[in-house]
């Protein structure tokens, strides 16, 4: 007997596993009846013998369970074919044939059976009659005619696909026969991959399934066959159901259970009367499979009923889990937004109609029970924006149905590159040449407040500042007491704290929320000093991570990423009496967040989220369906708002980066490089943004200048920066504005937001020209590494020997002259090394006594050349010399301006082994011209080509040192020095010159190749690769980006053999480099005129001398006095406008009051303080 190549060992055609148990549910009711051949085929008869168990066919595609429009599986030929029934009985089976049509009494299958691949032809001209029972005979309970227990056991082995079968053929003519038992779920597999798209996005499964099941029963009539077979569905799936009498369900393959369990899906819906039961459709399957995963063990389905039941539509496979049942249906319901990506279109596929617009939001109704993790519908991250004509068919969005909105939980889906599109990658640094280090302490109250105890959170309201940990203390701004202090007990420690709203605004900041270890809530009240509530389990044992005040609601984050909302009661405040009016779920792994408006920008890492989390549950939560993230920056550690601003939203990461994202489209920006330490905090205060640093420093950045402006940098603790909050209700509490900042030190310090210091600084510089006259002087600089050399050593080459002749003549006899010497000594020789390290020195001892013959030698020398070679009329003095080992400084001034300097000074700094020894460091010398203050500096710093980062670290210890003299007077701090110093550092300075041997070499080329370029004149390419000039442009903390250094057209002046000018030959092969530099600062006040090298070969470097002009001042006391009373009026206007500001904004973007409220507010409280003030007795 011929078959189709799809049966078992016993020639028994292999059928679904649910015909097979209708089969077997149906034995003993009647005799079969015998069909014709245009009928379906016979039903089955039982074997006369035990047989091997059927090897069965896996090939995936099968016409016999091809769904038809009533969705149950028939024969291709017979889908138009009208439907016989017949009758199903046990009592007489056909005779036997060499043609078997009966499978075995019992089926058993060895775990690891090959299939047969002897193929069969095709026969046609039979029909299938197994689907058209008698109606008369519906099944009411299954009857098992055999003696033994039927069990179909799961399929071990992977199924597989046998080629050269076409997947339409059906098999007409032969007696169906039971399929394996994973047939069936492979097969709902290809039609859920016929009828619908691969990659649909999530559904909401927050209804319950009656209500979802009767919809698909109206759909059911619009389902039609698809003719083609996809097989991009894995093979792999759950067996249907088995019969009732199975004493366990099949093993199924398990996802990862839900934290909430779901309800068993209630089956009533019936089959037609008179049919077999069909496979279970895909759907079913579907719920089935997610309550299995959800952990409720599938029962045996009870016997079908007699009543009708209507086929269900085919879903797409990829569900998302249902959500809890309380979320009714919204069949408004659309998508959120994508956030834009770059030349494609963002435009969303609508999920109701062709002409719905696409809103930004979702309305819908969150609930308080806690949703299951969602999953992710899809590995791969979509590269072409959903909806686009050139996405791949694959990535296209498909029509949603209309269904329930879970807005509790967020949909972790790829996330979205933000520096893409619109994003500027700002490369330059913030400027720093206007860098003030004054810090801004507070004019009133307090600055310093020692907390005496470990503490890392903090938050402050008017007077009140509160910072929490093991214990939870109340401070006073105003004259440092405490005011409250109380423990949690013993192994509960706080996590957050903030103030709570109350029903009077003058009474904010008297009530206190503290979240803490364990996941409870407690309300302090600070006049009483008392606890007046708490919420034990608020959230549940998860630790409380962060409490917002919104308006008059309070928000309450924990670990576990669970946000309570806490709505205004009936007395228009929240309380911890009642459960949280919402509650949401939110991503794990916080890191940051902060409010923006009404919604809520979280970031976990580097990915940051938007959710509108509302009291009233009337919005979607998650306002993006992809996260968004930052390349090229770091984590997200902190954030800010800038009022002026606005519709901008700033973000510091980890590596010194800030990001500046869009409030209204969620687009980066720009991406600007501040600095190269991690940002632990931001605020923003009026057009300033204040960042607080790794390092305990705080800088204040001007960003309405492109690139921005440095105002301030100082060291605000001696420890990291914990956190910095600007107080948005001093201007209303105190009439002052104040940001307070807790370090790891402990200790809480508050700082002026006005920087009122320094606006009197800038201003009063300004106006200088109204109170100051001007001077120009000539200068002249030199700087030599003169390699141990002597004077008499010139004396030995022509060249040589007319040097310092022709350096003073061409100087144009300039008022200061400046010799800058290094390696006067020779720092190889290690006996005279040690000596000058270990031999003590003369405390008394003069100048003469301390200077060696060397320095002696080339002070002379210098004395005689300037007698010999300047104009007989200009007569130089010998203001000042300064020597540390090998370094080697002095000043000559003309008589002409030398009773105009006083306040000189000078310090060495030693950067040789550690500090400890003078071979490398610096010499620094000051002194005061008039009004306006001078430093010269002569540097020798780390050598070595590879020694860049030393040097830099040379450079930056030579600046930040306070090695000077400070200066007492206030006011000449504010004439004659800059960026808030008093003089004890080189950059509180005015005019300073920085002159000596860098030893900063050229990067990334051999030496070769830097002799070659020389030679070729291309110095351009040399320059390009200078490590100086990398680090000014690269290194925001190099401390020479604040010095200017005129053009370099001269080759490099190191390294030489000596007494020739060919660049080292020796065994080292040294590569040239511009070693020897001047560079100055001087806020537009210093001009080079020249900047050349001299060839003066008796040294392995060679000279390098510059003429500038230096601007100096003097004061006119009267004038500087008037200008002074204009600055602090200028100071009182600007005050005044700033407080107003911010009390408007305090009363409407905190408190929530509207425009006209608050305006009467402050006009009463100003009413009220006029009061009091006129009625103090004189």
């Amino acid at each position: 007997m011929e078959s189709n190549g799809q049966d078992g060992p016993d020639d028994s055609s292999l059928r679904p596993v649910s015909s097979l148990r209708s089969h077997f549910e149906n034995m003993g009711k009647g005799p079969v009846q015998p069909l014709q051949a245009s009928q379906s085929s016979p039903t089955r008869n039982q074997s006369p013998s035990p047989k091997p168990p059927p090897i069965p066919d896996t090939r995936p595609s099968r016409s016999v369970n091809l769904p038809p429009e009533n969705g149950k599986p028939k024969p291709a030929n017979l889908l138009a074919t009208p439907v016989q029934h017949h009758s199903v009985q046990l009592a007489a089976p056909p005779p036997l044939s060499p043609k078997p049509i009966k499978p075995p009494a019992v089926l058993i299958e060895p775990p690891q059976s090959p299939p047969r691949a002897k193929p069969f032809p095709v026969l046609q001209g039979e029909t299938n009659t197994l689907l058209n029972p008698d109606p008369s005979k519906s099944p009411i309970t299954p009857i098992n005619s055999s003696p033994r227990s039927f069990k179909i056991p799961s399929r071990p082995n992977t199924p597989i696909l046998e080629p050269g079968r076409s997947p339409r053929l059906a098999a007409i003519n032969q007696p169906p026969s039971p399929p394996p038992p994973r047939r069936s779920a492979e097969l709902r597999r290809e039609r859920e991959a016929r009828a619908s798209p691969p990659i649909p996005p999530p559904i909401n499964r927050a209804e319950k399934p009656a209500n979802r099941l009767s919809r698909l029963i109206d759909n059911a009539p619009k389902l039609e066959l698809s003719p083609q077979i996809a097989e991009q569905r894995s093979p792999f799936n759950s067996p249907p159901n088995s019969s009732p009498d199975n004493d366990e369900p099949p093993v199924l393959p398990t996802r990862p259970a839900r934290p909430t369990p779901q309800k068993t899906v209630s089956r009533t819906n019936t089959i037609p009367a008179g049919f077999d039961p069909p496979p279970v459709h895909h759907t079913i399957a579907s719920i089935r499979r997610d309550h299995d995963a959800n952990g409720i063990v599938r029962t045996p389905l009870a016997p079908p009923p007699v009543e009708d039941r209507p086929v269900l539509p085919a879903r797409p496979q990829t569900i998302m889990d249902p959500a809890p049942p309380r979320i009714p249906a919204n069949h408004t319901m659309k998508p959120p937004p994508r956030p834009p990506r770059p030349a494609v279109s963002t435009a969303v596929v609508a999920t109701e109609s062709p002409d719905s617009a696409q809103p930004k939001r979702v309305v819908s109704t969150p609930t308080t029970q806690f949703a299951p993790p969602p999953t992710r519908p899809h590995g791969r991250s979509m590269t072409i924006g959903s909806g686009s004509d050139r996405a791949p068919i694959e990535f296209h969005e498909p029509l949603r149905r209309p269904g329930p909105a879970n807005t509790e939980s967020y949909h972790a889906e790829p996330p979205v590159s933000a520096t893409t599109g619109h994003t500027q990658l700002v490369s330059q640094f913030p400027d720093a040449t206007k860098v003030n280090r004054r810090p801004p302490f507070i004019k009133q109250g307090v600055h310093e407040i020692y907390t005496k105890y470990d503490t890392r959170i903090f938050d402050v309201c008017g007077q009140f500042v509160c910072t929490t940990g093991h214990l939870t203390r109340v401070w006073s701004l105003l004259d440092g007491e405490q005011v409250m202090s109380f423990a949690h007990g013993e192994g509960v420690k706080a996590t957050a704290v903030a103030f709570k709203p109350t029903a009077d605004v003058q009474d904010e900041g008297t009530r206190l929320w503290i979240g803490n270890n364990i996941g409870e809530i407690v309300e302090a009240d600070v006049i009483n000093q008392n606890i007046v509530g708490n919420k034990t389990g608020a959230h549940g044992r998860y630790e409380i991570v962060k409490i917002f005040r919104h308006f008059n609601e309070m928000w309450t984050l924990d670990e576990g990423g669970t946000l309570h909302v806490w709505g205004p009661d009936g007395d228009g405040v929240p309380n911890l009496g009642p459960s949280p009016h919402q509650t949401y779920r939110l991503p794990k792994a916080h890191t940051f967040s902060m409010i923006v408006g009404e919604e809520l920008w979280h970031a976990a890492g580097k990915e940051i989220r938007i959710f509108t989390p509302t009291a009233s549950g009337r919005n979607q939560l998650q306002v993006l369906m992809r996260p968004l993230v930052t390349e090229g920056a770091g984590e997200v550690t902190s954030g800010a708002l800038i009022k002026s601003q606005p519709g901008k939203v700033f973000f510091g990461h980890n590596d010194g980066k800030v990001s500046i994202y869009s409030q209204k489209d969620c687009v980066c920006l720009s991406v600007l490089s501040v600095s190269s330490y991690k940002i632990n905090s931001l605020t923003g205060v009026g057009d300033y943004i204040w960042a607080a640093f790794n390092t305990g420093k705080i800088c204040v950045y001007d960003i309405t200048e492109s690139p921005w402006v440095i105002k301030k940098d100082w060291q605000a603790h001696n420890n990291p920066v914990v956190k910095i909050i600007a107080d948005p209700a001093s201007f209303y509490k105190l009439d002052r504005s104040q940001v307070v900042s807790l370090g790891a030190d402990n200790i809480l310090k508050s700082w002026d937001g006005l920087l009122q210091d320094d606006y009197l600084e800038n201003e009063m510089k300004s106006l200088d020209t109204q109170y100051c006259k001007f001077e120009d002087l000539k200068l002249m600089a030199m700087t030599w590494n003169a390699g141990a050399s002597t004077p008499n050593s010139l004396r030995y080459s022509e060249s040589d020997a007319t040097f310092m002749q022709n350096l003073l003549r061409s100087s144009d006899s300039p008022d200061i002259l400046i010799f800058g010497f290094q390696e006067l000594v020779d720092l190889e020789d290690k006996t005279a090394t040690a000596k000058r390290l270990f031999k003590p020195k003369k405390k008394d001892a003069s100048d003469q006594e301390k200077m060696s013959h060397q320095y002696r030698d080339w002070r002379d020398f210098l004395i005689r050349c300037l007698d010999d070679y300047m104009p007989a009329d200009h007569l130089y003095h010998l203001l000042h010399t300064a020597t540390l080992v090998g370094l080697f400084t002095c000043i000559f001034v003309k008589s002409t301006i030398h009773t105009r300097i006083r306040n000189i000074s000078s310090a060495e700094i030693k950067r040789g082994m550690g500090g400890l020894h003078g071979n490398k460091g610096a010499i620094i010398v000051r002194f005061m011209v008039d009004d306006t203050s001078l430093c010269f500096i002569n540097c020798h710093l780390a050598a070595g080509q590879s020694g860049a980062s030393q040097r830099h670290n040379d450079i930056a210890a030579i600046m930040e040192s306070s090695v000077l003299p400070v200066e007492r007077d206030p006011s000449v701090r504010v004439d004659s020095y800059v960026g808030g110093g008093d003089g004890t550092m080189i950059l509180d300075h005015e005019l300073c010159l920085l002159n000596g041997d860098l030893n900063y070499r050229i990067d990334t080329m051999s030496r070769d190749t830097v002799v070659i370029a020389v030679k070729q004149h291309n110095l351009t390419k040399l320059l390009e690769r200078d490590q100086l000039l990398v680090a000014r442009r690269r290194n925001p903390a190099f401390k020479l980006r604040a010095f200017d250094e005129s053009p370099i057209e001269f080759p490099p002046t190191y390294k030489y053999d000596v007494g020739t000018d060919n660049y080292d030959t020796s065994e080292k092969k040294r590569s040239p480099a511009w070693c020897d530099r001047l560079l100055h600062r001087g806020f537009g006040r210093i001009q080079q005129l020249e900047y050349r090298r001299h060839e003066v070969r008796v040294s392995d470097h060679r000279p390098v001398s510059g003429r500038f002009t230096f601007t100096v001042k003097s004061i006119s006391p009267k004038k500087r006095t008037l200008a002074w009373a204009d600055c602090q009026q200028r100071f009182e206007n600007l005050r005044e406008k700033e407080a107003k500001e911010e009390k408007l904004h305090y009363l409407t973007g905190v408190i929530g009051y509207d425009v006209e409220t608050s305006t009467k507010l402050i006009r009463e409280r100003a009413m009220k303080k006029d009061h009091r003030s006129g009625s103090q007795p004189f």
